[in-house]
């Protein structure tokens, strides 16, 4: 009779107990991921409806939502399966390497913070004619994700621009509201009529079909110029865009023009007059060569 070699049985015994611990984790992983799925994901989404948010802040905050599923279902499943020592030094080494990422991928993180700020306090959304850096660089949003937000400028550029460049600065969003003021300055003679010209402002104003008749257009005298009276319009136009912006401020400036024109009040442009005289050395000399 051959007897068993000693410790055999334990071996088993501890392979045994390793394959139960595993079918338990992918067991209650499994489940535990896919009410994640069938509970949070739905309860997500109705909260993001809620809100009003649009596509492109449901669908990375729902990514987000799924990893925060995905990682829960493994941390409770390692708990199920009783394998607390293994998931104890699995956190300590994700520690670890969360501290060494996070040094070398710190803009990327502050894009990634950034990106959820965009998503959250909504300063512009997909579509929206943008300005930021001053001024600098303009254009439409053409896509936000969580690390940069892609811009098409108005000479059809795409700019790629990190999420924390947006929120660090100023941003300008000119259609973030139903309506948007315009002004333009316009210059008359100072032999012109000001009221006359006033009145021309306003009634082109009136008289453009995409200019809002409420709030009223206004014209103020604001500059005095060296060879011009400065007559700043300002009138707002509904749901605007870039394009609307530009192409009703270019019809509003072209017919004021030509009703300046027919009513012969001048648009001067400036000109400087210089004074003074010229000193010469030797008189005798230059109407010499005058005379050749």
């Amino acid at each position: 009779m051959v007897e068993p070699l000693p410790g055999l049985g334990n071996i088993f015994g501890k392979q045994a107990g390793l394959v139960t611990q595993a079918i338990y984790f992918v067991v209650s992983f499994v489940v535990l991921y896919l009410l994640g799925r069938i509970i949070v994901i739905p309860l997500v989404k109705r909260v993001l409806d809620s809100r009003g948010y649009d596509e492109s802040v449901k669908k990375p905050l729902g990514k987000i939502a799924n990893f925060i599923i995905l990682f829960t279902a493994v941390a409770l499943a390692f708990g199920f399966a009783k394998l607390g020592n293994f998931l104890t030094a699995l956190a300590t080494v994700a520690a670890a390497a969360t501290l060494a990422i996070g040094f070398a991928l710190q803009d990327i993180i502050a894009n990634f913070v950034a990106g959820v700020f965009i998503f959250t306090d909504k300063p512009f959304k997909i579509g929206d004619w943008i300005e930021w850096d001053g001024g600098s660089y303009s254009g439409v949003v053409e896509d936000i994700d969580l690390r940069v937000t892609r811009v098409r400028t108005f000479d059809n550029e795409l700019l790629t621009v990190p999420n924390s460049v947006l929120t660090d600065g100023v941003i300008k969003n000119p259609v973030a509201k139903d309506k948007l003021r315009i002004q333009f300055l316009f210059g008359i003679g100072y032999d012109d009529d000001i009221h006359q010209a006033t009145d021309i402002i306003v009634e082109e104003a009136e008289n453009h079909p995409e200019i809002l008749d409420t709030p009223e257009p206004s014209v103020r005298l604001t500059e005095l110029g060296d060879s011009a009276v400065g007559l700043k319009s300002r009138f707002w136009i509904a749901d605007p865009k870039r394009g609307d912006f530009v192409k009703t401020r270019g019809e509003y400036v072209t017919a004021v023009k030509e009703r300046f024109d027919e009513e012969g009040i001048d648009m001067p442009y400036p000109h400087r007059q210089l004074t003074g005289g010229v000193e010469v050395a030797n008189a005798a000399e230059l109407e010499a060569l005058s005379s050749d």
